[in-house]
């Protein structure tokens, strides 16, 4: 059994301790965006921003000698500001379907439900996609740290070999403090707040007035990537070739593996999951059991069921398979 410890705390751990009113909420985010099981929370040091440095370089060590001197050296660090966003959903429920329900809060809390479902898509998206370049009121996503191979964090793209404007990515992320952590803003109920506006006075699309109770919800967000190497992308995964049974994914999935710097999951130092949208699973799957196209039965070995934290999960070489449909099918080719 595989078990994750709570050395680094999540959402759902912060909240327990600062603000169990909330937690509620934050499970119900959870049970929608898996991401938020191995995810690690830490507080910004500057607000809304957190300063870190990005080590970029390894300071030169030298062989000594009797009666000579050690050449003096220091490894090289860039300074980075990665920064938070918030997103707001505002849900209404008239007064009179409230006086006739005998449990008003559940049923404010089903309405609800539609509005935490659609922030929970968008801040998935923007774990991967959302970029400051374009949206600066939005987070720095995976995507737009690791869009071009070459050195550096490119280094870490595994090209799957699509030319077409179909692709797909899987993605190898450690979260920790050294590695990828979520960020929220320096003294916020770790980004996530459920504030009750009470009763309020709205009107319909006839101009004509009638009374609410009305709950705004808004979930401030940020992604921080300390150390590059401890994650991989593989992308220009051709998704009909994918479908048909044409891509040999287990070959990019073991590239992928030994391209971590770190392929230890402890649950104290590290979490590492891999993240893929339903069709990657399911042409993992096919590739597993043997159906046309895939490599037989063996391919089993690679993914195997685990328990993790009381769940059976999916692995991959011990590592959690999480489902996502934040990924798309049709990103563009990363060059």
């Amino acid at each position: 059994m595989v078990t994750l410890s709570n050395t680094y705390l999540n959402l759902i751990d912060i909240h327990k301790q600062n603000d169990p009113r909330t937690g509620e909420i934050i499970e119900v985010l959870k049970q929608q965006n898996p991401i938020l099981d191995d995810a690690v929370a830490m507080e910004c040091n500057m607000g809304p921003i957190h300063r870190h440095g990005i080590r970029t370089g390894l300071p030169q060590p030298a062989w000594g000698a009797l009666y000579k001197g050690i050449p003096q050296s220091k490894s090289s660090v860039q300074q980075v500001d990665d920064t938070t966003g918030f997103l707001e959903a505002r849900s209404a429920i008239d007064t009179r379907a409230l006086e006739l329900s005998k449990n008003p809060a559940a049923l404010r809390l089903g309405e609800a439900m539609s509005h935490l479902e659609a922030m929970n898509q968008e801040m998935a998206t923007g774990l991967f996609y959302h970029d400051t370049a374009t949206t600066p009121e939005r987070f720095k996503g995976l995507s737009a740290r690791f869009n071009q191979r070459g050195a550096g964090a490119g280094n870490q793209i595994i090209d799957a070999g699509s030319t077409g404007p179909n692709n797909t990515s899987i993605w190898f992320v450690t979260w920790g403090d050294h590695a990828c952590h979520l960020l929220y803003p320096q003294g916020s109920k770790a980004g996530v707040m459920r504030e009750d506006k009470g009763e309020q006075r709205v009107n319909d699309p006839h101009g004509d007035p009638f009374y609410v109770k009305e709950e705004v919800f808004r979930w401030h967000m940020g992604l921080a990537v300390k150390d590059w190497r401890y994650v991989v992308r593989i992308a220009n995964i051709d998704v009909p070739a994918m479908l048909a049974g044409n891509v040999n994914l287990y070959r990019f999935m073991r590239e992928a593996y030994w391209r971590l710097q770190s392929r230890r999951m402890d649950g104290k130092t590290s979490r590492i999951a891999i993240y893929a949208n339903r069709d990657v699973l399911s042409a993992l799957d096919g590739l597993s059991t043997g159906i046309p196209g895939g490599t037989g039965n063996n391919a089993f070995l690679h993914v195997t069921p685990k328990e993790i934290e009381g769940k059976e999960v999916l692995t991959y070489r011990t590592m959690p398979l999480r489902e996502t449909d934040a990924l798309l099918n049709t990103e563009a080719r990363v060059l």
